[in-house]
């Protein structure tokens, strides 16, 4: 992995460059590009992240973003479009940060790719050659086989600004929102609806909201806390038929709907890759732990791309803008040479979400996987508060759970609900199981802290959960 400190290049320098030895202005669309070293296709955190790198490790290089929307948006921050901030426009990357470090931005869409003769075709620009590509073609909502799903209520949430202007509207206009599917993305829309005062039902398939990530006691805190603020939820229940102002449950319960928003997953863009010949599986395009395919030129990053799990090497379905950033690192640093090496064993998926007053975090495996890979594991907890003393304003209580190994008490994963200091907390842990940390090793990790700050030095949250696991080894 390597860090990105972008130092920001005079840049009317850097474009005067560009302007000399192509011939074109600040800004691409609209105009031809005949050639550049390094062509990205999509402009989502995966594309931007790969571009960055590859100027920092390759300066010499000519570096261009192709995407079709006009501007780009945050992912994980679509959610708080229609509450926390109110505006799609709050929500969108600015192309400023490309352009100013020499980055050439191309609104248009990739057609075809010719490998032998290392050109694309767009729509609106012809030919472009290149030396390197990059896939960052990022998903696409799944769209469910349900009766009625086509109707002009139901929106998904694309990754276009014009789009989520369309949604916000709609939101603005209606009453009864349900939401069909309980991942991140469906809890933490239902969580921003609801404090703009909308009547909001989620339907998940599943027995729990947050199934696929976090156990069942998590997932009832996260559930809990929608269930007080007023959000209605429907497990374990498919959605069957979508009526004009209604949703039918299998069960045969009707919720009223004046908006169906649909949160059930998303499918890797692939169908361009495999088009030209690039190995694809069903989860992505195949990379090597460079994020290389079976084309040396050619590599992939970001949601598009094929994912494996840390532990077993299975395909892994994770879409994550952590992951791909992460990815994209990695791609833009090897583009000609190996400058960062990585044994990449796999991606751990570290996840963080808010719901209400209580964030909750996981880093790799949760128990419910772990008995299902066959693993023989620990289970340390721990339940303090995160700051001391615990009279300080604004306290709230941290649960820590977390797996080791039987044998050897290698870190498995863990799982952490409580305030704001999560996010931070399982990032800690995800860097312990990607190093080979054990119990015994996390448990005596020397930390800092701070009354205001962090739980007390004599009961660290996670330190506490990892020596309730050492003494469940050794017993």
């Amino acid at each position: 992995m390597i860090r990105i400190d972008l130092p920001v290049e005079n840049s009317e320098a850097k474009q005067s460059r560009w302007d000399k030895t192509r011939g074109y202005p600040k800004h691409m669309n609209g105009c031809d590009m005949m050639k550049t070293d390094v062509l990205i296709i999509g402009g989502g955190p995966a594309g931007i992240v790969t571009a960055f790198a590859a100027k920092q490790n390759y300066p010499e290089k000519e570096v261009a973003i192709v995407r079709k929307e006009e501007k780009s948006v945050i992912p994980c921050g679509i959610p708080y479009i229609f509450g926390t901030l109110g505006n799609v426009e709050k929500n969108l990357i600015s192309d400023d940060i490309l352009i100013n470090n020499g980055i050439k931005i191309i609104v248009d869409e990739i057609e075809n790719v010719n490998l032998e003769k290392k050109e694309v075709t767009s729509k609106k620009h012809g030919s472009i050659e290149f030396e390197k590509l990059v896939f960052a073609t990022g998903s696409r909502p799944v769209k469910p086989p349900i009766k009625g799903i086509d109707g002009e209520n139901v929106f998904y949430v694309y990754k276009d600004p014009t789009y989520l202007k369309k949604l916000l509207k709609k939101v603005n206009e209606s009453k009864d929102i349900v939401i069909i599917g309980g991942g991140f993305i469906g809890v933490e829309f239902a969580d921003e609806l609801r404090k703009i005062g909308k009547k909001v039902s989620i339907v998940e398939m599943l027995p729990h909201l947050l199934y696929a990530s976090f156990d069942d006691e998590f997932c009832e805190m996260a559930e809990n806390e929608l269930k007080k603020n007023g959000v209605q939820i429907h497990t374990s229940s498919k959605v069957i038929e979508i009526e004009e102002n209604y949703v039918v449950l299998d069960s045969g319960n009707k919720i009223k709907s004046d908006l169906i928003l649909l949160s059930t997953g998303a499918k890797p863009n692939i169908e361009l890759a495999e088009k030209i010949g690039l190995k694809v599986s069903k989860n992505g395009i195949v990379v090597d732990e460079y994020m290389r395919t079976s084309h040396p030129d050619v590599f992939a990053v970001g949601d598009c791309a094929e994912k494996r799990d840390f532990f077993t090497r299975e395909e892994k379905p994770v879409m994550l803008a952590s992951v791909a950033t992460a990815e994209a690192r990695i791609a833009g640093a090897n583009l000609y040479k190996i400058k960062a090496f990585k044994q990449f064993r796999g991606t751990l998926g570290i996840f963080a979400t808010k719901v209400g007053d209580i964030a909750l975090g996981a880093a790799g495996l949760i128990e419910r996987q772990a008995k299902r890979e066959g693993f023989e594991y620990v289970v340390g907890g721990s339940e303090v508060v995160d700051k001391h003393p615990g009279t300080l304003p604004g306290t709230k209580k941290i649960y820590a759970k977390l797996l080791f190994t039987k044998q050897g008490g290698f870190f498995l994963g863990a799982q952490i609900a409580g305030g704001n200091t999560v996010g931070e907390m399982i990032n800690l842990i995800g860097f312990a199981i990607e190093s080979g940390y054990t119990a015994a090793r996390y448990a005596t990790l020397q930390i800092g802290t701070h009354p205001l700050l962090t739980p007390a030095p004599t009961a660290p949250a996670t330190l506490k959960a990892a020596g309730d696991a050492l003494r469940k080894i050794y017993s």
